[in-house]
């Protein structure tokens, strides 16, 4: 348990930015459920537009600091290498 003031103020700014971040995570993930829902359709087209509208979220979410760069830049390139291989 947190004794002094500015203890108890880092619990209370932790506690409000882990639901930012929960918030922004679960956005980010319905985003990709979108994609992969279209993908497992097999419309080339909704894929497209599903990828195109996760793609900035996912970005955002790195920004934030929900996920690292790397990982965010992996998960659209794969998403992106699905999407192509529907076209083929």
């Amino acid at each position: 348990m947190a004794n002094t003031t500015s203890a108890k103020k880092a619990t209370r700014k932790i506690a409000r930015r882990t639901e930012i971040n929960k918030s922004r995570r679960s956005r980010m993930r319905g985003y990709i459920r979108k994609v992969e829902e279209a993908i497992a359709t097999g419309d080339l087209a909704i894929a497209a537009e599903a990828l195109k509208a996760a793609q900035p979220e996912i970005q955002r979410a790195a920004t934030k600091g929900v996920l690292h760069r790397n990982t965010a830049s992996r998960k659209v390139s794969r998403l992106a290498a699905r999407v192509k291989a529907l076209s083929a």
